[in-house]
């Protein structure tokens, strides 16, 4: 029996969190079990309401227990989830899954991660395929940012945007097995329980992103490496808040999060210093 802890941030989630929910309670119990944990971000609509309902409906029935922490205000994605992964870092569980409310999983894609970090432990964090309702792949294993790639994305040329997008670099939508990134969107993340324990958790100093990339480039100092999995495969109706207003919070918060990554990190225009630094942690790690 493999046992998962989930831990999943909802703010304004109600039209997505019940099938969530009913996806994770719906795994296999024979195969499947363990904990989740809500971290309700001050939501104002009925997201508290239909945690409750999925909660209720599946009582008793599933091999999975539910706790729900109900914060007054959003107070972004690192110091919520942070919250979660201190909840399930005391508990009996084998691995973390951070999971986005619009996501729906299913055994087969929870069971091949899992498989994955237990035969491989050079793997730090493994992430599967996603796909929206219409089968449209979402590209969410990426090269690490640079403020060029950034800066060609948003300028009003269309043969620079063109080629800040090659330079974010994208796996393609077909393929088989795994293969290492620079980061994973994190709308779903398999660990082992261990990996907050050796890194530590989240950075609270960003508040809303790049917090996957920061964790992903520590995950790989550390010696390990970040995998893209195209063998399991789970539903992700992307929200992409931080694209419905050009001039907004989500974007705001995301430019000072980049400025502090890059400080963070010592890097700006290239990787090949902290992709030298990643191998240089792989060798080691391997020797010892």
């Amino acid at each position: 029996m493999t046992k998962i802890g989930f831990v999943i941030l909802t703010w304004n989630s109600e039209n997505c969190i019940y099938n969530c929910l009913s996806s994770i309670f719906s795994l296999e119990s024979s195969r499947l079990c363990g904990r989740i944990v809500v971290i309700n971000n001050g939501s104002t609509d009925r997201t508290v309401e239909q945690i409750d309902i999925a909660v209720s409906e599946y009582k008793n029935k599933s091999g999975f227990i539910c706790e729900v922490h109900k914060l007054d205000k959003n107070y972004g994605t690192t110091i919520s989830r942070n919250i979660g992964l201190k909840s399930l870092l005391d508990g009996d569980v084998d691995y973390i899954c951070i999971l986005d409310s619009d996501t729906v999983v299913n055994t087969e894609a929870i069971l091949t991660l899992t498989k994955a970090l237990e035969t491989d432990h050079t793997i730090g964090i493994i992430g599967p395929r996603m796909k929206d309702k219409n089968s449209v792949y979402q590209h969410s294993g990426r090269n690490l940012p640079t403020l060029t790639e950034k800066l060609f994305k948003v300028l009003p040329i269309k043969a620079l945007r063109e080629k800040g997008v090659r330079m974010e670099g994208s796996i393609s939508d077909e393929g088989h097995g795994c293969v290492s990134v620079g980061y994973l969107m994190s709308a779903c993340w398999m660990m082992r329980k261990e990996l907050p324990t050796e890194i530590g958790l989240l950075d609270e100093k960003i508040f809303y992103a790049p917090e996957d990339v920061d964790y992903c480039i520590r995950c790989q100092k550390a010696g390990y490496s970040v995998q893209y999995c195209y063998d399991a495969e789970i539903i992700h109706e992307w929200q992409r808040l931080s694209r419905k207003k050009l001039f907004s919070k989500h974007n705001f918060e995301h430019i000072m999060g980049l400025a502090y990554l890059f400080r963070k990190h010592g890097y700006m225009i290239s990787t090949a210093k902290l992709e030298r630094e990643f191998a240089e942690k792989r060798a080691e790690k391997r020797d010892i």
